[in-house]
């Protein structure tokens, strides 16, 4: 089992508390202001998040979401590495706070690269090792904590892996300048540390938002993608009139 399921469902209860909130809230405002400017018609979300409408800004039409329980409606049920998803089918791909759980996150990258389209963009949110968020993690022994339990990695460390891959990093912004201080009038007196921080101490952020786009290594000319409908078996979803997903029985 690669993905630690128990992990991602306990996030998603911090995500709930004071501070999980005002992450989360940060977080939906950087991907406010990225996805629109993406198109397609396939988005996947891997991942919990404090915001259930995490990708509700997307203009994409249809929208499939990690879970980590086979009940859940509209999503698909699987775990990270090895999605049931046919290769070269999602547009987007939403990777909310996925790897640092992850037993092989190398293994999570590769898996999205081989079901993102050629020139398909893939969206990270990370938590940052060298930030106040990590140096509290090590001096404070948080490790045993969410979401300090996880392997944090840092923004060129996750650059590099996708490097490897042969995507092309789009963009690297940081989310939420304040110490993961769980007390809200001392993080209203620091509001203004987000006001500043982006433009002087950039790699103090807490989270990283990190777009990238998988590249294509052909010199054959790529010619025209018929779409016709098909359907999902999982959950029982029928695709719209375009390029169809499908579960791979294979795998």
């Amino acid at each position: 089992m690669a993905i630690n399921l128990p992990q991602q469902d306990s996030l998603q209860t911090w995500y709930q508390g004071s501070l999980g909130q005002l992450l989360a809230e940060a977080e939906s405002r950087q991907l406010e202001r990225i996805l629109p400017d993406m198109f397609g018609y396939h988005l996947l979300q891997l991942g919990v998040h404090g915001s259930e409408a995490l990708c509700a800004s997307s203009r994409i039409p249809h929208q499939l979401k990690l879970a980590s329980q086979p009940e859940v409606a509209s999503s698909v049920y699987a775990h990270s590495s090895r999605l049931p998803l046919t290769s070269e089918s999602i547009d987007v791909c939403v990777v909310s706070h996925i790897l640092e759980y992850d037993q092989d996150p190398h293994a999570v990258l590769r898996e999205i690269d081989r079901v993102l389209i050629p020139e398909g963009h893939v969206v990270i949110l990370g938590f940052n090792r060298w930030s106040l968020w990590g140096l509290a993690r090590v001096l404070l022994g948080w490790r045993q904590q969410l979401p300090w339990s996880g392997q944090f990695y840092s923004p060129a460390r996750t650059k590099d892996w996708l490097s490897v891959l042969g995507f092309e990093l789009v963009s690297c912004d940081g989310v939420f300048y304040r110490p993961p201080f769980n007390h809200d009038k001392t993080m209203q007196k620091l509001e203004f540390m987000e006001r500043y921080s982006p433009n002087w101490l950039r790699w103090i952020a807490g989270a990283y938002v990190m777009v990238a786009r998988k590249r294509t290594s052909t010199l054959t000319p790529i010619g025209p993608r018929w779409r016709t409908e098909k359907k999902i078996v999982n959950g029982g979803l029928v695709e719209p009139s375009t390029r169809g997903i499908h579960c791979d029985r294979t795998r």
